[in-house]
């Protein structure tokens, strides 16, 4: 992993509203089974706050990592049981894409903000 810890991470490419919106995954954020998602692009600032139907969500952490440093450990903050699962279900997103051990990706680990 990189960048975990670095402030000066680059400028975003989109905006926090688009972090998480397939419906799928907003309802395991919901019900604490998401704690992390991983985009091509970064899509939120540390301390940031996501609200997803009501719900507030601040993005912890936010660092580089490779597709193939994912663990099963990282799999399940996706929601999934195994890299194997969240792998395929990945790539029937984006049919065509090549799942590259090398492919960097930005991860956005979140946490319900309780009032």
């Amino acid at each position: 992993m990189t960048n975990q810890h670095d402030t000066h991470l680059p400028a975003k490419t989109c905006s926090i509203e688009k972090l998480v919106t397939m419906k799928s995954d907003v309802e395991k954020v919901l019900k604490g089974e998401k704690t992390a998602t991983r985009r091509n692009g970064r899509y939120a600032d540390v301390g940031e706050i996501m609200v997803l139907d009501g719900q507030s969500f601040r993005v912890d952490q936010v660092y580089h990592q490779s597709l193939g440093e994912l663990t099963d450990v990282h799999a399940q903050q996706e929601g999934y049981d195994s890299v194997e699962a969240y792998k395929q279900s990945i790539l029937s997103y984006h049919p065509g894409m090549p799942w590259l051990p090398t492919m960097k990706v930005w991860v956005h680990e979140f946490s319900q903000v309780r009032e």
